[in-house]
């Protein structure tokens, strides 16, 4: 599928249907508690040892047998879902001098891209963008994201969606990151010392797909428990390391040549030539799955989020703001603001997408209250005016 030209126009943030313009592997992380609705302590900040705690308590090993189980309900519970998506995003400069995220936020795909996609289904597409040697390379993928990655992608006309197109979905977005990078190898305007790390966020009717490179990061809200779609490619993530290490490439201090990461678009003058096999590399990990009724939000966001919470604390205060605003816009805001009081030193972009229809708030039972004979004379006295 070939799309217009006018799809590449400068992206805003917030995507309007009628405007025109641009805002599997099966690999989960599930938290294991009894407890679903975990407590957010607001007055103290989750220090990194905390942190890492929360993480080793929330992940998990499921037997063949559960495993089985539980695909079986998934199955059944997907089979009858609709997502109903709506989102909220946020984006600060935080403490840095200049602000180099870029973000796209897109609800209803199907009427943005028009007669290039026409599909009952609910669809919506989602990215966060962190530059780093300045904000052109996440600004230049921002503004050609649709057409790099939809260009040449072949989305369903109907809800029908099966194992085979979803492979070639989740191929078809490994090449657009590739071609992306690319792109900026080619871009006179971006100088080869920038780069930005990209995580992109599909909902086709069910099914879900994310790709990423870099350390941004989605999260999914399951029944409370976060649900990571995405792993974060940091030298000290031991499958990246080895990969690294077996290409020649060097870890100092944490870092990658000066990058805190090992994926990213852009950064050609840390990069072998194109064709060459690079330790710094653009290709995505790509996850998906089916949702369900149990799944009531997605989280993305970039690494000034998850520099200072876990993926579980993030799921729990969206939750919790959700349940007593239901407005993803201001709890998309407010998680900016709590990982700003908590100390992070980064930008920070975060986008909510709700999937489930808004909850109900829960109604106040009234008491009855029980006067004691004393209390009961005296307002006796009052309504007689005595």
């Amino acid at each position: 599928m070939i799309a217009s030209q006018n799809m590449v126009a400068e992206a805003e943030v917030i995507c309007q249907p009628s405007l025109p313009v641009l805002d599997v592997k099966y690999d989960l992380r599930v938290a294991t508690t009894q407890e679903h609705n975990l407590p957010i302590d607001m007055l103290a900040s989750p220090s990194s040892s905390s942190i890492s705690a929360d993480m080793s308590r929330f992940d998990s090993v499921v037997n063949c047998s559960d495993a089985i189980k539980d695909a079986v309900i998934i199955e059944a519970s997907a089979a009858k879902f609709v997502p109903n998506i709506r989102s909220g995003s946020y984006a600060d400069i935080g403490t840095r001098i200049s602000m180099d995220d870029e973000h796209i936020r897109i609800d209803d795909l199907s009427s943005y891209m028009g007669s290039l996609f026409r599909c009952h289904m609910p669809s919506a597409f989602y990215a966060v963008f962190d530059g780093h040697g300045g904000p052109d390379a996440a600004t230049y993928i921002k503004k050609n994201a649709m057409r790099l990655l939809f260009e040449d992608a072949d989305l369903p006309q109907t809800s029908d969606i099966d194992a085979i197109y979803l492979k070639e979905l989740e191929n078809s977005h490994r090449k657009a990151f590739l071609l992306a990078d690319l792109a900026l190898a080619n871009e006179c305007s971006v100088s080869n010392s920038c780069g930005t790390t990209a995580l992109t966020a599909l909902i086709l009717g069910r099914h879900l797909l994310v790709a990423n490179a870099g350390d941004c990061r989605a999260v999914l809200c399951r029944k409370g428990l976060a649900v990571e779609m995405s792993q974060d490619h940091k030298p000290s993530y031991l499958p990246e390391l080895k990969r690294v290490e077996a290409l020649g490439g060097k870890i100092n201090g944490g870092f990658l040549n000066g990058l805190s990461v090992t994926r990213a678009l852009g950064d050609w003058d840390l990069k072998f030539p194109p064709g060459s096999a690079s330790p710094l590399i653009a290709e995505p990990d790509v996850q998906q799955v089916v949702l369900t009724a149990d799944d009531e939000f997605l989280i993305i966001g970039c690494d000034g989020i998850w520099d200072v919470m876990s993926s579980q604390y993030a799921v729990s205060f969206v939750r919790q703001g959700l349940r007593k605003y239901d407005d993803p816009q201001q709890c998309a805001r407010e998680l900016v603001m709590e990982a700003l009081r908590l100390n992070t030193i980064d930008n920070l972009t975060v986008i909510v997408i709700c999937l489930s229809c808004p909850s109900r708030p829960r109604r106040q039972r009234w008491r009855p209250c029980c006067l004691s004979e004393e209390a009961l004379h005296k307002l006796k006295s009052l309504l007689e005016g005595n």
